[in-house]
């Protein structure tokens, strides 16, 4: 009955976060809805994953052993045009239909051309039109015309009511939530404060650069856009119960689908499997006789797991699809490097993708790859930034603009930037929208206005309510089938396709991303060699890896901290700490490079690397937090520096399974850490803990270690490919 839900991605409209609807249809006991954004479909995966997540199992419970709520989903676009005024909003019938809904808003937004004033006629849709814009004589057999519970007197006296009451349908859109029932003190009784409907109105006020007291009645949303019981419902539209059974008939013909985890990238770069196989290993032993000559025992030991565990989880394409760029780039006298978890790769080193040997650092395979994990390898490739854009030609050129996108991703409103936007909608001077921005966390005397942008800044943060889309820093999708099957796309200033959901939802539903990423370092390196070429006639090659490792005048700059002008350890923080590990070989770059990473220097590890690693230099002993760590990270003297050190940890330490220690790694990055998956997973680690007999207070400091840094540093082989 629910043919028009919003969610705060109706971007400076909705209020409610995705979590949100989901919990207001189970307050109301509604078990099917649409979700129809304002011209974007950009949290439809994230409400599916939450619905995914909640439905019962053959016991009634979900997979989670928590109380299930089956909740099922039709998804639709409501199209306004750029005065925001409702078009029509067209419901998807099956995913054909998604797809066709998805190239119409994406042809638009492309050609930055109005919608049209009535809706093309698309197969697998249903079109629903506001009440009094159309004449329903001129309606298609997939058209009709939505009444809401405020129009039904008007609705009552139409003379066209009864020739066509197949072609009305009730429109009662979710917009934000209810309001909150308090007593009043003063008067004695309950009154009611929208307050959800107030932030809407200040995000209108936002979207439309406009005071409170002067935005128009025509731009807001009626108060009563939230959800109601189906009785409640149903007893507002008591005089025409059929306008609801319409509605419903329409929400049971729509559905929508998309299996969460099933890989959606691109499947072979040749005809099928078999040959992309054939061409990876050929391509591998030509590497592996460049890098590791003619003795076979790294190919026995490592190479051949590795292809085997590339095929068995159907990784190839990856791979293949990445040493295609690189041979591009290579052709066209591209620099690149190649970093992230990637470099844990011998297949990878082999290929070229990347310059780390990974038998050399004793690299973490299953950090990478390993015969549990569901999602494909991680591979971050830095190009100069005057080369990127080739690169992203190259790509949608090669796979076709069907099948590829960049990356989209969500801003959310902070403190500083929603003070200054709700300073504006109350009138604040600039002075005085300064003052409460530098002010914001201080205990002062506030008058009642500041007192109201303050609450409602606060309010709108702790929703994480999105402002806009944006693009992600390096993020490139290539699917199998057209990416419209998934998403529609938005265009920015580049020119070139985005997707209009971010990462984590791609992830969830099995669409992962290349990182291609922009480094001015590269291109500084590339114009320094030309500059020594042209000025001294001198040839350099900036590849000699293992002639630099040795050299000792790269040694002494290191060791003294002189290291300006070098990307990523120029900053004072790493040239101190630098100096403070008298770093002079490439293994202490390597761990230097990981922990001047936030959580790892925050949580005092920073400060025990650096003891032991002179303690240990010096031959004296040092105590850990237990002998198992020590054995663990022997290379890091029990103190986690690495991504891999979570599930090392996890896994040697915590006996969790590979696949759930990888779940506790991701889990760190925030995004991750509310959901199920990942509590059931932290509860197992303290389980597992106490039932192998370990304190309690080694237990939580193990613990505390993982927590305070995992989401904040880097893999080895990305460590290893910085330095």
């Amino acid at each position: 009955m629910y043919l028009n839900c919003h969610t705060g991605f109706s971007f400076k409209y909705g209020t409610l976060p995705i979590k949100t609807l989901f919990n207001e249809a189970k307050r109301c006991g509604i078990h099917k809805l649409a979700l129809t954004e304002i011209n974007n479909t950009a949290s439809y995966l994230e409400l599916l994953r939450i619905c995914y997540e909640n439905q019962p199992q053959h016991n009634g419970l979900t997979k989670y052993g928590k109380e299930a709520y089956p909740l099922a989903l039709a998804v639709g676009i409501e199209f306004r045009d750029k005065d925001q005024q409702l078009l029509y909003i067209i419901l998807a019938k099956n995913n054909p239909g998604f797809e066709l809904l998805n190239r119409f808003l994406s042809y638009h937004n492309r050609e930055d051309k109005p919608f049209p004033q009535r809706a093309p006629v698309m197969e697998n849709t249903f079109v629903i039109y506001p009440y009094q814009q159309i004449e329903p004589e001129t309606l298609h057999n997939h058209e009709f015309i939505g009444v809401g519970s405020h129009q039904l007197v008007a609705y009552a006296a139409d003379p066209l009511r009864e020739a066509f009451a197949h072609k009305f349908v009730a429109l009662h859109p979710v917009t934000f939530l209810p309001p909150e029932k308090i007593k009043d003190k003063k008067a004695g009784r309950d009154k009611f404060i929208y307050r959800d409907h107030n932030t809407h109105r200040l995000l209108r006020c936002i979207a439309h650069n406009t005071l409170l007291s002067k935005l128009p009645e025509h731009l807001q949303a009626r108060k009563d856009e939230y959800m109601l019981p189906e009785p409640e419902l149903r007893n507002r539209f008591a005089q025409f119960p059929d306008l609801l059974e319409r509605s419903r008939f329409l929400l049971d013909q729509c559905t929508i689908e998309c299996k969460p985890g099933e890989d959606k990238n691109k499947k072979y770069l040749r005809n099928n499997a078999a040959e992309d196989m054939e061409y990876l290993r050929a391509e591998t032993e030509k590497g592996y006789a460049m890098r590791y000559g003619t003795d076979r025992t790294i190919w026995s030991k490592h190479i051949e797991k590795e292809l085997r565990i590339i095929s068995q989880k159907g990784f190839i394409s990856y791979y293949l699809i990445t040493y295609d760029l690189i041979l591009f780039a290579r052709t066209n006298g591209y620099d690149f490097v190649g970093r992230g978890s990637g470099a844990n790769s011998t297949v990878a080193y082999c290929l070229g993708i990347t310059n780390v040997d990974p038998i050399e650092l004793d690299l973490y395979f299953e950090r990478f790859l390993n015969e549990e994990r569901v999602t494909p390898p991680d591979f971050d490739i830095d190009f100069s930034w005057d080369n990127r854009d080739a690169i992203y030609q190259y790509l949608f050129n090669k796979h076709g603009y069907d099948h590829v996108c960049l990356l989209g991703t969500h801003v959310t409103y902070k403190a500083k930037s929603i003070l200054r936007e709700l300073g504006k909608v109350f009138g604040l001077p600039k002075e005085e929208i300064d003052m409460l921005v530098e002010s914001r966390r201080e205990s002062l005397p506030r008058d009642h206005i500041a007192n109201k942008i303050m609450a409602f800044a606060e309010y709108i943060e702790q929703k994480e309510l999105p402002a806009n889309i944006s693009i992600h820093a390096g993020g490139v999708l290539i699917t199998d089938k057209p990416i419209y099957a998934y998403t529609a796309t938005e265009y920015p200033p580049k020119s070139l396709p985005v997707s209009q959901f971010e990462m984590h939802a791609a992830e969830d539903f099995g669409i992962y991303k290349f990182d291609i990423l922009s480094q001015r370092g590269l291109g500084h390196i590339k114009e320094t060699v030309k500059h020594v070429k042209r000025n001294q006639g001198i040839d350099v090659d900036v590849y000699q890896f293992r002639k630099f490792k040795t050299d000792e005048k790269i040694k002494d700059l290191m060791r003294h901290s002189k290291a300006m002008g070098c990307f990523y350890v120029e900053s004072p923080a790493m040239r101190m700490l630098l100096g403070k590990l008298r770093c002079d070989d490439y293994l202490t770059l390597v761990a230097a490079s990981s922990i001047i990473r936030p959580g790892v220097a925050s949580s005092g590890m920073m400060k025990a690397y650096i003891e032991r690693y002179h303690m240990h230099r010096n031959n004296i002993k040092y105590e850990s937090i237990h002998p198992k760590m020590d054995e663990i990270m022997h290379d890091t003297y029990g103190v986690m520096v690495y991504q891999e050190d979570v599930i090392k940890v996890a896994h040697h330490f915590g006996g969790l399974t590979l696949t759930e220690a990888d779940v506790l790694r991701r889990g760190m990055s925030g995004k991750y850490r509310s959901r199920e998956e990942f509590q059931r997973v932290r509860d197992k680690f303290f389980e597992n803990c106490e039932k192998i007999g370990y304190e309690k207070k080694v237990i939580d400091r193990v613990w505390f270690e993982i927590e305070s840094f995992a989401g904040y540093s880097f893999a080895k082989g990305h460590s290893a490919s910085y330095a």
